[in-house]
């Protein structure tokens, strides 16, 4: 009897990781260069208003953050190496803030989708904190996934479709061009033509 061949990797089921770290602008540019990650999705997660507006989570009263929802191909990429990525491209030790982005909305913080992600999140957080990685230490929240509501279609694609807006090349550009230096090895092979 010829035992039964594992499944092919492209078979296995997307999982989905959904993070916060600042104006989701920056965050979508750089997963969407990341090999084993399928698509990425802005919006807001965290808050107390269903189908919130882009403008009424910049008033902070919503309770929302920006994020993007992330689907990546376990096969191809870890989740310890999706939150590699998302400590190396926002500083997790500023409360409510990524440089002139002030407010809850930009919060570091991470939501899991179940106990293996918490877990792997908490860990990675004490060792780089332990390792004095930063100066300061990490204040990324770490929380249950609830709720998920996609941002306006203009946020979408919001780098890639707008490289010449003000906001992108100071802020996004550079992001972008730090993670594809240090993540050489796992950038997709078309990343550089999305630039």
């Amino acid at each position: 009897m010829n035992p039964t061949p594992p499944p092919a990797a492209s078979s296995a089921p997307l999982q989905l990781a959904t993070l916060g770290a600042g104006c989701f602008w920056c965050v979508e540019a750089v997963y969407q260069r990341l090999e084993g990650v399928a698509s990425v999705e802005s919006g807001y997660a965290g808050g107390k208003v269903a189908n919130p507006s882009y403008e009424q989570v910049c008033s902070g009263e919503t309770g929302h953050a920006e994020v993007c929802q992330i689907r990546f191909d376990p096969a191809k990429i870890s989740f310890t190496d999706v939150l590699k990525v998302f400590f190396s491209v926002h500083d997790p030790t500023t409360l409510n803030r990524q440089g002139n982005d002030v407010g809850t909305q930009y919060r570091s913080v991470i939501f899991y989708h179940d106990q293996e992600q918490k877990d792997t999140a908490e860990k990675i957080k004490t060792e780089l904190d332990a390792s004095g990685a930063f100066d300061r230490p990490i204040v990324t929240q770490i929380v249950p996934y609830a709720q998920f509501y996609k941002a306006e279609d203009y946020h979408q694609n919001y780098f890639n479709d707008n490289p010449r807006q003000p906001y992108c090349r100071m802020v996004v550009a550079p992001k972008v061009e730090k993670f594809e230096k240090v993540f050489q090895d796992k950038l997709k092979k078309d990343a550089a033509a999305q630039r």
